[in-house]
């Protein structure tokens, strides 16, 4: 699945014999979605992040306070970001056409954030970064 908000999740998977192994949704430091994979993991479907580095918005990768953190463990915030997903057991397939950034990608899997780092990283919670599926006119104008 992708972009089911959890009242459709809980209501497909209620109504369905075969419920769905993932649920695939916008998910990075600046649109966390807590609640969303609470709800997941109630009905035993993964999550998935899209837009794991928010497509480069909101300066994501000189962001000051991801960037203390990637200095703390010697990584970039591309690494710091994977890694923050991946301790939150979020699925994550990061986009990338090269070759170095994917070798760094890789590189996500040898150091562990901290408590105190992964509460910082919740602090940057900021909403939808792109659109939210809710919004009727915004769904218009992209039909």
């Amino acid at each position: 699945m992708s972009n089911f908000y959890p009242s459709r999740l809980v209501d497909f998977c209620l109504h369905n014999a075969i419920t769905p192994a993932l649920n695939q949704v916008e998910c990075n430091p600046f649109h966390q979605q807590f609640e969303a994979q609470k709800t997941m993991q109630e009905c035993n479907v993964a999550m998935q992040s899209w837009a794991s580095f928010g497509e480069g918005k909101n300066d994501i990768f000189t962001n000051p306070t991801i960037a203390q953190i990637a200095k703390n463990y010697n990584k970039s915030n591309a690494q710091v970001i994977l890694r923050w997903l991946i301790q939150r057991q979020i699925i994550v397939i990061p986009k990338t056409t090269n070759k170095e950034r994917m070798i760094e990608n890789f590189n996500a899997f040898d150091f562990a954030l901290n408590d105190k780092d992964m509460q910082t990283m919740a602090s940057l919670e900021s909403g939808n970064l792109f659109f939210s599926p809710t919004d009727v006119e915004m769904i218009k104008t992209l039909s």
